[in-house]
């Protein structure tokens, strides 16, 4: 099944869009994949690529914060994390409406179905929109993510998003243990978890892409 990409701005933000045939008769899966800190867009694309969705529309966004070298990141660390993540809410939001309107005006009448994954950072970012986030999704996935300092808002679901969290034992840049607490979070939050502990370290290898793939194709 290949796949057509195109890069383009969005909000003066490079955003990378892909997909293969899209049947507007039946739902169209929107997917965003967040990189991981200090990375680019490019970097979640070769691994977007490998993973086969059907009825997918995938859109690969530049991080909003600057990270020097043509690196970018969600959000800053230290003592602005909190305004930083505020920033990284409300530019998701923003792709998210993008996403949807630009299929809304190639289709006279579509279905669209949000769905959210990432690595490291990305992985986090995903998450963090499921918990504060203002747009309604219908899957997420993380693989070493974790949580960062959030907003003081409150968090807990009305409609219970399935969530695929998968982190490494041997992980030594997200330890495990933060990992674990992150997807515990979510579950506390009310939404329906599928953990995947694995021997890995940080990474994003070919297993994991097998279990994205089932679980966005499911």
């Amino acid at each position: 099944m290949p796949l057509n990409y195109k890069t383009t701005e969005w909000n003066n933000k490079k955003v990378i869009l892909g997909e293969g045939p899209l049947d507007p008769k039946a739902p169209v899966k929107i997917l965003i994949g967040f990189h991981g800190a200090e990375s680019t867009p490019e970097n979640m694309l070769i691994h977007g690529n490998r993973l086969q969705l059907e009825n997918t529309f995938m859109l690969f966004p530049e991080g909003p914060v600057d990270s020097g070298e043509g690196r970018w990141s969600w959000w800053v660390d230290g003592p602005k994390q909190k305004e930083s993540v505020n920033n990284f809410l409300e530019f998701s939001s923003s792709m998210i409406s993008m996403a949807q309107d630009h299929l809304n005006n190639r289709f006279e009448s579509v279905e669209t179905r949000i769905c959210l994954w990432g690595f490291s950072q990305g992985g986090a970012a995903a998450l963090v929109y499921t918990l504060i986030g203002t747009h309604p999704l219908y899957k997420i996935a993380s693989v070493c993510g974790f949580l960062p300092e959030i907003p003081e808002q409150e968090t807990v679901s009305e409609s219970p998003v399935p969530i695929l969290g998968i982190f490494g034992t041997n992980d030594d840049v997200v330890p495990s243990f933060l990992a674990e607490h992150a997807l515990e979070e979510m579950k506390n939050n009310g939404h329906s978890l599928t953990l995947r502990e694995t021997p890995q370290g940080h990474e994003l290898n070919s297993e994991n892409l097998k279990e994205l793939h089932d679980f966005f194709n499911s």
